[in-house]
Formats: structure tokens, sequence, C-alpha cells
């Protein structure tokens, strides 16, 4: 006799850990970034959700952006000082990179939202952990 397949269960899988803290918050923003032939694009976006490393945006037009693209992500100056909003941000235009595409809409053939890598230095730990050792020259 043939023992039936075992289906695992979602609550089974292993979770992986994200890399940053998601807050949904939805800002207008603008993503720009060169085309194959060079020429400069741009979109308006909304985000979705954001981390201090990621964020999620959707297009406000249909716009098909490759993976793993380099674009600026740029949230518009008005609304720069949301209170969940990472700080890098708030300061003006950050490379990022499109790691994800969404699910494509049926009516244009177009994702619905990209995430997005956000190419920033992580924030380090404010304190050192351990003793300071500091080096003394004999003459």
């Amino acid at each position: 006799m043939i023992p039936p397949a075992v289906t695992p269960h979602p609550q089974d899988a292993i979770l992986r850990e994200r890399i940053g803290q998601r807050r949904r918050i939805r800002v207008p923003g603008r993503l720009t970034w060169r085309d194959a032939s060079g020429a400069l694009r741009f979109a308006s976006v909304v985000t979705r959700d954001v981390s201090e490393l990621d964020a999620f945006v959707e297009c406000q037009v249909p716009t098909s952006i490759p993976l793993y693209r380099l674009v600026y992500l740029q949230i518009e100056r008005t609304a720069r000082g949301a209170a969940d909003l990472p700080h890098a941000l708030r300061q003006g235009k950050v490379l990022s990179a499109v790691y994800r595409v969404g699910p494509y809409r049926s009516s244009t053939g177009t994702p619905q939202g990209y995430a997005l890598r956000l190419l920033v230095e992580p924030r380090r730990a404010s304190t050192c952990v351990g003793p300071t050792v500091t080096a003394a020259a004999a003459n």
C-alpha cells in the first residue's frame, strides 16, 4: 500500500526572518531610472510598506521595470515628515534595487508594484559591547 502524500501546512513552513521591521505607511514618491537604451524614465509611486532597508511601492501608472534594475526612490518633499518614515527616505534620493516584482494586472499586463532594497549602510549599534582596548607604544 502506498502512503498518501503529505502536504505541508503553512505554519509548518520555515519562516524567514525579515531584515527590518516593516511599517505600513502610504506616502507619495517618485522612482527614476535609466532604461536599456540609457533614456531617463520616471514613475509616480505610493509606498505600501517600508522598513529601514526595504520598501514596496505601487506605481500610479502602468510601468515596467526589469528585475534587479537600479532605481532612485525619492519621497515627495511634503511627505518626508511622516512619523514612521525611515531616516534614509527623509534625506532625498535613495539608490535602490528592484528585487521582487509584484503580481501583474490583467488589464495592463504590468506589475502592481515593486519591492525595493534600499542600498544604504545599515545602522550600527551606538554602543560597543565589550571592553575598549588601547594600544601603548613602547620606546
